[in-house]
């Protein structure tokens, strides 16, 4: 016999329903119980959406979700004044510009997205997840100024010559991790990209004068060069221990950024 027009709804099976609450329950309760709400016209509509945005290269995941949320998490950070006066601070302690105004955060945020879709060549779960985070997440929220405060700090390491490198590291109480972590994969970015060219670096008594050669590159090269280099993880944690412990990071900008004699070695 068929149903009647005037059938109860047929009831979801038990395993589908848990399906559903295993994903659900991953998201804030308030926006839980939005969802939930949602006709079943609305739900489509947000099925499209994510099945665009999963669908879509990760350019254009980056250039959506700045689009879509750029405003919002300007606004958040703007208002989270006590996080943002420090970063200024710890910038001005390196003596790197400190301006985090709207137009600053914004174009921040923006390069975290597509620094983020780059990284999926080595994270491939990474972009759309921390995007999400980023938008609902406060602590993640404050990721983008570590992220600000370790991607300036490498765009300066990036502008050292290996001279500076090297009385950089030396103040360091890890010397070794810290080689390994940032000069390494910067000197190395120097001469695979010809900004630098060691010449006679095997012989002890040449004239090195590579060595103190400073390194000519454009600002949005240098930019460039940074996100190729290195992960958005790597900088914000960076950031983050330098926040977390102001003396992680050994700094003397006069000893390192001294005047250097024209012939140190030879």
């Amino acid at each position: 016999m068929l149903d009647s027009p005037h059938s109860q709804p047929v009831q979801l099976s038990s395993p589908l329903n848990a399906s559903v609450d295993r994903i659900l329950e991953q998201l804030p309760p308030a926006t839980r119980a939005w969802v939930e709400s949602l006709s079943w016209q609305h739900r489509r509509y947000v099925l499209s959406l994510c099945h665009m945005i999963c669908a879509a290269k990760p350019e254009m995941q980056a250039e959506f979700l700045d689009e879509y949320t750029a405003d919002g998490l300007v606004a958040k950070k703007l208002e989270d004044q006590e996080t943002r006066q420090r970063v200024c601070q710890y910038l001005q302690s390196f003596r790197l510009e400190a301006d985090l105004n709207e137009s600053v955060l914004r174009s921040y945020i923006r390069q975290f997205y597509i620094h983020s879709a780059q990284d999926l060549r080595r994270q491939p779960d990474l972009y759309l997840q921390s995007a999400l985070k980023l938008v609902f997440n406060t602590e993640e929220r404050n990721s983008v100024f570590n992220y600000i405060l370790g991607f300036e700090l490498l765009k300066m390491m990036f502008g050292m010559s290996w001279f500076q490198h090297e009385k950089l590291y030396r103040l360091q109480r890890n010397q070794e991790e810290f080689i390994n972590a940032y000069i390494k994969p910067i000197q190395a970015a120097h001469r695979l990209n010809g900004i630098i060219q060691p010449k006679d670096a095997e012989l002890f008594f040449a004239r090195r004068d590579y060595f103190v050669q400073k390194p000519a590159v454009a600002s949005r090269k240098l930019v460039m060069l940074v996100m190729a280099t290195f992960t958005t993880e790597t900088a914000s944690s960076l950031g983050f221990t330098i926040i977390r412990h102001p003396n992680s990071l050994c700094f003397d900008y006069d000893e390192i950024f001294q005047d250097e004699p024209e012939a140190p070695f030879g």
